[in-house]
Order: C-alpha cells, then structure tokens, then sequence
C-alpha cells in the first residue's frame, strides 16, 4: 500500500494502479497517483502551475469499464477505479502520438522525447520528410528570448500562462486552422510591436523549447550550451519588496538563465521581466 503525503487534511481516495492499490488525497489525478509511486507516464501538455488542457494526449492510460483511453493528467482518481498504465492499448497509443509529433516538429530540446521514442519503438521516419507541419526559420526580433515555431506542438501552455491563468496580458493566442496552426501575437507583429510585457513565464512553462532564453538559444547555436555543466542558487529577487524567489542557472561563472521554483507560494514559477531577464548587472564583463 502506498500512502502520498498529505498538506490539508483530504479525505483519501483508494483505487488499484496495474494492480497495486494506492491511496491518494481526493481531487489528485491519475497523473498525481502515478507519479506518487513513482511510475513514469510520459506527459508534454501537462503543467504543474496550469490547469490541464489535454492537448498532446501522450499521458493516456486505460481505465476499466471506459470506453476510450482517457488522458493521465486530468482524469481524477475515483475509488474503486481500476488503472492500467502499461497495456498493449495504451503503449501503442503513445508509440503513435510520439511519432505524429516527432515527425512534424522538431523535439530534439524536448526533455525526456528522445528516450520515449527509443522506449516505445516509435519511429517517426515512417511519414515522410514531408509531414513537417510548419517550414520556417526561429523568430529572432528582440534580445530576450526566441520563438521557434518549428518545435511547437501546440499545447496551449503558452497561451494559458499569457491568459487568465496567470499574467492576465493575452498577447497570444492560436492563429490559422488545420496545419497552419500556430502561436501568434495579434496581426503576426514582432513581439516589440505586440502586448507581450516580457515576464517570460510562457518560456518557463514551454515543453519543447520552442520558446527559449536567447542566451540559451544562442549558446546551444554556438555548441556551448551544457545543462550537465550548470549549477543552480536559489536567491529573493531585489528589484521590489514583492520577494520573489529566482533561480539562477549558472555555466561557466556567467548566468544563462533564471527560472523560479513552481511550488513556490509567492511566484508560483512565474516572474516579471526585471526577475527573469534583468540580470545583466550582476555578470562581471570586460
């Protein structure tokens, strides 16, 4: 039996998970069960700040007496549900939305997509050069971070952290249908001519890296970027009495990014542009 830890007092809710019974706080996901025990079901739309959207559908798993496979990351747990995470159905079904994806993107900065490929046989070859959904070189108009539309597999967490689920700024959204479907600021703008207020937080919950630092995404053009090589201090941001907790991401004596832990009660992952992009004035350049 494996208990989850709790915070508020929940009344726990106990199901079988590939036939182990598991307890877990009332209104966790499956997702939540799952990671709790420590199995990993695959996930790229999921964010732990945001509120599901079940936009990749790599996290499906097969619950008895459903008709279809249903999505990890959103599905609540339900006592006396039984879930089975590693069924020919739904292996085969990520093995599938890998290779959609891989062959229509660019995932070769998305974290963990390499060694689901390999460990799901999935082959993403098998379509074609052509199931490339967009053909179009990074967007490069302002010096703090980058859009690279070829590596977006639209998942809308950009679009939420943008929206009304945390800076309220809505400078972007989906523009076109079908395969010419992409993220967009309003009328296509460059973002300096757009509503974007630069606080960053749709790069911190992107999954693909189709936004990036441009310190990083320069850095990894280079051959320089090496993530194993970083180091991480968690400092309180000084530019307002706010208190934001930041991470500084550190490679060779010189920051390359900041981020800001997501189970923090102040930011909650999210940061302005003075937190995320402002700094410069602590790097010692000649």
């Amino acid at each position: 039996m494996t208990v989850t830890p709790l915070g508020i007092p929940r009344r726990l809710v106990e199901f079988t998970l590939d036939g182990e019974p598991v307890r877990v706080p009332e209104g966790s996901t499956i997702l939540d069960a799952c990671r709790a025990v420590g199995k990993d079901v695959p996930t790229l739309c999921h964010g732990d700040t945001l509120t599901p959207k079940n936009a990749c559908r790599v996290c499906m798993v097969e619950v008895e007496g459903s008709r279809t496979l249903v999505p990890a990351c959103s599905r609540r747990a339900e006592a006396g549900m039984e879930v089975r995470t590693q069924t020919e159905r739904a292996r085969h079904s990520r093995k599938v939305v890998l290779e959609l994806l891989a062959s229509s993107v660019d995932m070769s900065t998305t974290p963990g997509a390499a060694e689901w490929i390999e460990e799901y046989g999935a082959d993403p070859g098998r379509f074609g050069p052509e199931a490339a959904r967009l053909q179009e070189q990074p967007r490069i108009d302002n010096e703090l971070y980058v859009r690279d539309y070829g590596k977006c597999i639209l998942c809308y967490k950009c679009v939420d952290a943008c929206g009304e689920q945390w800076q309220n700024t809505f400078a972007i959204s989906v523009a076109g249908r079908g395969f010419d479907a992409r993220i967009a600021v309003e009328h296509n703008a460059p973002l300096p001519d757009s509503a974007c207020v630069y606080c960053g937080n749709c790069v911190e919950v992107c999954p693909t890296g189709a936004l990036s630092f441009k310190t990083e995404f320069d850095m990894r053009a280079a051959g320089t970027w090496d993530a194993s090589r970083q180091t991480e201090t968690t400092t309180v941001c000084a530019y307002c009495g706010v208190g934001c907790t930041v991470t500084l991401h550190v490679q060779d004596n010189e920051i390359v990014k900041v981020t800001s832990p997501h189970d923090n009660p102040v930011t909650h992952g999210n940061l302005c542009i003075k937190g995320r992009f402002g700094y410069q004035h602590v790097q010692n350049r000649d």
